[in-house]
């Protein structure tokens, strides 16, 4: 009963969330809608790609930050009510359900060719060239554990899974490519069952000894900055999640400086540049159209 309770909550919320998108589109006065998630590094990410599309087409762009999640900005772009947005092909790939049935290509390249089809053939969306990046799914612990037990690897790790404590967030331990799958590839044996926690309040948890190992994401500034390790995912469990522009393929039709305009945004982001700009905007508190600015500055 319990279970079906939550799982009604969430539909409700979901169903809210996506009534109140519908509703914030009604003002929209833009030549072009752009929407992100709703995290720190997508904030950024939603504004590069609006600052790029403005600078090098004249095009004003409507921006859409804090949309939702995956499932609602797939949800919008289908109906047309957004143009654009950043996502990540592991994520795409589940989300979309095109894969389903099948294993997602473990290979970057080989997953971005079958999602550029599959999407275009089936949404008559566009996956564009990756922006430089992968954010996967991070598997972290304190450095000092790391170094006491000599691990690098996340099959290292289920050595110690029966003695640890561990927190992941909600929708890692829901997702198909989540928590369920990760527990049995590498044959790990909590002894308690993860606590499930609000991602702003993992990496805490984890400084504080409340926790032994927590889930994150590969590009979260605060990583480096508290001196945390990410295991290797030695197994290759996780797809590749390499950060790519969504755009319906009629908008491009409609504007076609646009496409010429965001492929300049092609690899023009390491992991690392991804990291600092997320740090300086959580860590450091700087304006995200400040930091977007400041770096495609100094990329021309």
């Amino acid at each position: 009963m319990k279970k079906r309770f939550v799982c009604f909550l969430l539909t409700v919320g979901l169903a809210g969330a996506i009534a109140a998108c519908q509703a914030n589109f009604s003002s929209s006065s833009g030549d072009i809608i752009v929407a992100s998630k709703d995290f720190t590094e997508q904030d950024i990410l939603g504004e590069l790609l609006a600052q790029q599309i403005e600078t090098k087409t004249g095009l004003k762009v409507d921006r859409k930050p804090r949309l939702g999640g995956s499932y609602v900005c797939h949800q919008a772009i289908l109906a047309g009510k957004i143009d654009a947005y950043i996502e990540y092909t592991g994520t795409a790939a589940t989300v979309s359900k095109l894969f389903e049935g099948q294993t997602i290509p473990s290979d970057r390249k080989t997953l971005y060719q079958q999602l550029r089809k599959r999407y275009a053939q089936a949404f008559n969306l566009q996956v564009l060239p990756g922006l430089g990046f992968e954010n996967t799914f991070a598997i972290i612990i304190r450095s000092d554990d790391a170094k006491r037990y000599n691990i690098q690897t996340l099959s290292q790790a289920a050595d110690y899974t029966p003695q640890w404590r561990a927190g992941f967030g909600y929708e890692f331990s829901e997702r198909e490519d989540g928590l369920s799958g990760l527990v049995k590839t590498y044959n790990f044996k909590f002894s308690k069952s993860p606590q499930i926690m609000d991602l702003g309040l993992i990496y805490r948890a984890l400084i504080q000894q409340q926790v032994d190992v927590v889930t994150g994401n590969s590009t979260d500034g605060q990583i480096a900055r508290l001196g945390l390790v990410i295991l290797d995912d030695d197994k290759r469990y996780f797809p590749p999640y390499e950060a790519v522009p969504i755009v319906r393929e009629e908008t491009l039709k409609k504007h076609p400086k646009l496409r010429g305009a965001i492929a300049q945004l092609s690899g023009l982001i390491s992991a690392d540049e991804m990291q600092r700009m997320n740090y300086e905007v959580e860590g450091e508190l700087r304006d995200v159209k400040e930091v977007v600015q400041e770096f495609l500055r100094s990329t021309r």
